[in-house]
């Protein structure tokens, strides 16, 4: 089975057609935030430092930049050097032109730059400023750095993975990042509405990466000053509902199932063979199934170990009991559903011909996002976004001279 091919259109709009988004942050969770505008339709210029640019370039696998080529598809790249003078005032005139503007840089140092929010709100009152760190733009912890592990460790997340008696667990991906960057790009088109409709200015948007990961675990605060308990780790099983877990196939596969409703467990006991399961006094309401996991759990687990992953899946969906398999990637970009929803995309890259990648989310039917182009080679469009602004040909050619701006990567 091959995947879909994404086709590049250049000149296709978007919902956001029109927005001009400067993107100076690094490394995911501002380019998640732009890469959602840029998606559909937003003119994002991704600002990078001439010596390298962006460190998320720097990320590679058998030397090719696929975290790059991710998250900064549908962008443009102007390599310009903040430090200088001359390109401080170079990216002014092209603020003068922006209706968003990202960064990450440490709380403090857009002051330092002389370039506060108050200071720009002065010369563009539309802008929309988003402040993505670590712990925010105030509190004690303003200045520490900004590393998603930090708030996957704070926020709760971390003690909620892993298993009793073992050391929690930290996601491999960049979780805090991508949960902010979507946040963040939900935050600006909230601002952006808000100028368009009330005919309100523009605004400032304090985006830490430990907030919004906090606000994924739910009501585990409240939790606490119930029962005046800390939640223990619970591996794959849910102190929410039960059962649910993953195990262990005849073929040494693996399958999740999660029974968040009566229905479903009574459906799932029947299926198994075991119906007097729904009567026991132990598994009869979902609060008695988690607290007697182990017992709930045994005989499901050896239900599904005397079968294959296939047998399972086909068993459980006739009975229409919710479970899936826990796939591994090559698994899940030759899944049938995934390649019929083209929900993965093989998308143009000069190195490899093709780059498997997650496609456009979500999907809208009137106003879809669009490919446009590959994520940009350092410098790519500095001459064409110069020229937009007023700089003449012979400025340009003085700037890249003096390495204030970096033309194209070599």
């Amino acid at each position: 089975m091959v995947l879909h091919e994404a086709k590049l259109e250049p000149t296709a709009t978007g919902p956001l057609d029109g927005i001009r988004v400067l993107d100076l942050s690094r490394i995911v969770a501002g380019n998640m935030l732009s890469m959602q505008l840029a998606d559909f339709g937003a003119e994002v210029i991704k600002i990078e430092d001439p010596d390298g640019g962006d460190p998320l370039r720097d990320v590679r696998v058998k030397g090719i930049s696929v975290y790059w080529k991710v998250y900064a598809r549908n962008k443009k790249s102007v390599a310009v050097d903040l430090r200088k003078d001359e390109g401080r005032k170079l990216l002014l005139a092209l603020l003068d032109t922006a209706h968003v503007l990202v960064e990450n840089f440490r709380p403090g140092t857009l002051e330092d730059m002389d370039l506060a929010p108050d200071a720009l709100h002065a010369r563009n009152p539309g802008l929309v400023i988003v402040r993505i760190s670590g712990f925010g733009q105030d509190g004690p912890y303003r200045t520490r750095p900004g590393l998603g592990t930090l708030a996957e460790a704070m926020s709760g997340f971390g003690a909620k993975n892993g298993y009793v008696g073992e050391p929690p667990l930290l996601p491999s991906v960049p979780l805090a990042d991508m949960v902010a960057g979507l946040y963040g790009s939900s935050a600006v088109l909230m601002a952006l509405r808000h100028r368009e409709v009330r005919s309100g200015g523009g605004q400032t948007i304090d985006l830490p990466l430990l907030d919004p990961l906090l606000s994924i675990l739910g009501p585990e605060a409240a939790v606490y000053r119930l029962t005046g308990k800390v939640s223990a780790r619970t591996g794959s099983r849910s102190d929410a509902v039960g059962p649910r877990n993953v195990f262990r196939t005849l073929d040494n596969r693996w399958i999740a199932l999660s029974t968040s409703t009566q229905a479903m467990a009574e459906r799932l006991f029947r299926t198994i063979g075991r119906p007097e399961m729904i009567n026991d006094p132990r598994f009869r309401t979902n609060s008695q199934r988690v607290a007697n996991a182990d017992a709930c759990e045994a005989p499901v687990a050896n239900f599904i170990s005397e079968r294959t992953l296939a047998e399972v899946m086909n068993t459980f969906e006739a009975a229409d009991v919710a479970a899936a398999p826990v796939y591994e990637v090559d698994q899940l970009i030759a899944d049938p559903h995934v390649i019929a929803r083209e929900i993965m995309v093989e998308f143009p890259d000069e190195q490899m011909g093709t780059l498997p990648m997650h496609a456009i989310v979500p999907r809208l039917s009137d106003t879809p996002g669009r490919y446009s182009r590959p994520a940009p080679k350092l410098g790519e469009h500095t001459v064409e976004v110069l020229t937009q602004v007023g700089y003449d040909t012979a400025r340009v050619e003085q700037l890249a001279r003096s390495g204030v701006i970096r033309l194209v990567e070599s």
